[in-house]
């Protein structure tokens, strides 16, 4: 016993290291796991103290515990077994596939990165791009909403901005959990954003195996309470009018509804910009008649540079508004379930509400003249076209038609899409295009009406 034992060095280190790391993971690793925990749990409990839609135990469980779950779940067992019958594969292939599909959709939601990263992050990104405003809210119908049903915020997808500017603005009710395309597949956003709760959605190449386990994971997440956030447009709308609704998120929530159960309460969210920041990007792709965007990282790099040079230079202006509203909440349990009705009447929801800004105005008012207008005929084309809109969905800045013109009409200027020549404001003719793709944002609330 007392010999003594001859060893490469090498040994001795490998050794010594397959020692620490059964030490660590049997004595240390649960320890301090217990700890931050523990310490996390606490955390939580004080934010549902003032968050209006308390954080769900289910958001908080363990990623590896709710993929478990999700691939044993019956009705992906029938799928997988279904998959393997149908591609002529063992179904152990077939279970392995869906975990695979499972670890890619299955957020792993940490509290701390979300109310302490990401909405402050949110807010700072907001507020130095654009002057941000609360359109529209439906306080007194949306306080009303029960507490204990699952919330879905119907949003309009003008911008990729749209997830940071609902994420500042909703920050103060609830943790939102974000259906995510594939660009959020990307390291290093892929982390940050499946620790923000979003799950991530294949908008092409998906058959039933996959479509099982996504929808499952909807149907486990909406019964379990997560308050969601979801774009039914399925992408960015390229021309920037409201699209048609895709209805496949939706439907998973209905097919997995239960009438006895929890109720479902949609909540319509509207969101415009003077300003997308990808606009040209969004009419290069409508123009080819495809979606595929040109923009690379180099590209966004490089106009973050820009930005923050003109910062540092104190010649950085912001992009006019932003503004979000908040509609009238619509209950399932009081809804048919016929779901192209139901996403119909979301859809007229939302764009029903969505926020009047100065350039979409100016924009729409130029583009109705007939030829070149002076200061004072335009202003009367705005204060026409103000007349009819509801006040509540109207962002009027100064309460004064005149400085409306002024502000939307400087951001034109700026970006050189409309000029003036001896007093007269045209649209620059290469630029007519970019002119209607911010007038189609609402565009519809004048339909019907003569001018």
């Amino acid at each position: 016993m007392t010999a003594v034992v001859e060893m490469p060095v090498w040994l001795l280190v490998l050794i010594l290291f397959f020692a620490g790391v059964t030490f660590a993971s049997h004595f240390l690793f649960p320890s301090v796991r217990w700890f931050f925990r523990k310490r996390a749990e606490r955390v939580i409990a004080q934010l549902n103290t003032r968050l209006e839609r308390p954080i769900q135990p289910f958001k908080l469980a363990r990623r590896y515990d709710m993929i478990q779950r999700l691939i044993y779940d019956p009705t992906v067992l029938r799928a997988i077994a279904a998959h393997a019958a149908s591609e002529g594969v063992p179904e152990n292939v077939a279970f392995e596939q869906a975990r695979r599909y499972a670890r890619e959709i299955v957020p792993s939601f940490s509290a701390s990165a979300y109310f302490g990263v990401a909405t402050r992050l949110a807010r700072l990104i907001s507020t130095s791009l654009y002057r941000v405003r609360l359109g529209h809210y439906a306080g007194d119908a949306l306080a009303q909403v029960d507490r204990e049903a699952t919330v879905v915020f119907v949003i309009n997808h003008r911008s990729n901005m749209d997830y940071v500017l609902v994420t500042y603005l909703a920050a103060e009710r609830s943790a939102l959990s974000y259906a995510v395309g594939e660009w959020g597949r990307v390291w290093p956003l892929s982390a940050l954003i499946r620790a923000m709760g979003a799950y991530f959605i294949r908008r092409k190449r998906f058959g039933p195996l996959y479509k099982a386990v996504l929808s499952r994971y909807v149907q486990l997440a909406t019964q379990a309470g997560v308050t969601q956030a979801v774009f039914p447009e399925g992408g960015l709308s390229l021309s920037g009018a409201i699209m048609p609704p895709k209805r496949g998120i939706l439907k998973y929530i209905v097919d997995g509804h239960d009438p006895n159960g929890r109720d479902v309460v949609f909540v319509p969210v509207a969101v415009n910009y003077d300003r997308v920041l990808e606009d040209r990007v969004l009419l290069a792709a409508q123009d080819a008649g495809e979606r595929r965007f040109a923009a690379r990282l180099s590209t966004v790099m490089g106009f973050l540079f820009r930005m923050l040079r003109l910062r540092l230079k104190g010649k950085f202006h912001r992009f006019g508004y932003a503004a979000v509203s908040f509609g009238e909440p619509l209950s399932l349990k009081s809804f048919s379930s016929d779901v192209p009705a139901l996403a119909a009447e979301l859809m007229a929801r939302v764009a029903a509400e969505v926020p009047v800004l100065p350039v979409p105005l100016v924009a729409t008012a130029l583009l109705q003249a007939q030829g070149p207008l002076n200061r004072a005929e335009l202003d009367r084309a705005v204060a026409d076209l103000v007349a009819g809109l509801p006040e509540a969905h109207l962002h009027m800045p100064r309460q004064d038609t005149g400085y409306l013109v002024e502000v939307g009409l400087r951001m034109l200027i700026l970006r050189h899409l409309v000029q003036e020549r001896d007093g007269l404001l045209q649209i620059v003719p290469s630029e007519r295009t970019l002119i209607a793709f911010y007038a189609s944002s609402i565009a519809h609330l004048f339909r019907g009406r003569s001018m």
